[in-house]
Formats: C-alpha cells, sequence, structure tokens
C-alpha cells in the first residue's frame, strides 16, 4: 500500500478529516476531532494507530513490524511499519479497529452526527 492507497482508504470512513497540525510531513486523520492514524506524508515508513491495549500487546508479540506508538501513548497506540511485511489487508483491518475505537470514545451525538442515528 502506497501513501495515496492509504489516504484514500481513511477518507471513505464516514465523518473522517485529514490535518497537518504537526507540520506540513506529518498527516492526521480524525473522526470527530479525535485522531485516529497518523504518518508521514513524504516516507510513508509507518503508521500510528490506536488499538485496544490488550489486541496491541497481542500485535506486538505476533509482528515484528508492530511496535509500540512512536511518540504516543504505548498502551493505546501501535507504530506499523511500512514496507516490512505487513499487508494491505492488515493495514487496512488496524486502521477500522482504531476508527472504531475512536468513534465508540466520542459522545453520543458526536456519534450520530458522524454515522447516523442507530437503531
Amino acid at each position: 500500500m502506497n501513501i495515496e492507497d492509504f489516504r484514500d482508504y481513511c477518507l471513505l470512513k464516514p465523518g473522517v478529516t485529514e490535518e497537518t497540525p504537526f507540520g506540513p510531513e506529518t498527516l492526521v486523520f480524525k473522526v470527530g476531532g479525535k485522531i485516529f492514524a497518523l504518518t508521514d506524508i513524504d516516507t510513508f515508513g509507518s503508521v500510528n494507530l490506536k488499538c485496544d491495549p490488550e489486541f496491541a500487546i497481542e500485535l506486538r508479540e505476533k509482528y515484528d513490524y508492530v511496535q509500540p506508538g512512536y511518540h504516543m501513548n504505548k498502551k493505546h497506540w501501535n507504530t506499523v511499519l511500512i514496507g516490512t511485511g505487513v499487508t494491505d489487508e492488515q493495514l487496512q483491518e488496524w486502521v477500522d479497529h482504531s476508527y472504531s475505537l475512536v468513534l465508540a470514545s466520542l459522545p453520543r451525538t458526536v456519534r450520530e452526527a458522524v454515522a447516523g442515528p442507530q437503531e
């Protein structure tokens, strides 16, 4: 997966915005104003993704290319190294997981505005 495909995949999700709040080299994806993914625009060498703490440990133990979140809360964030074995399907699955975690943490009114009312 390249940066364009990653960007397109993230932007397909409801309510996602992209920003560069940490400078022009860091691309950040948010839902409801909260970050769920960030990466370096120029190199696309890694992606930081939010992760359930137990699942984060499981992934780190299973895959060498999943490490504690660089410059992030290491309990809740993983850094996935691109080009070191991670498949597009894995990356998409972990983006989905990150997005879902952040969406679920938002107030109900924000969640409904993003995803529509749940029945």
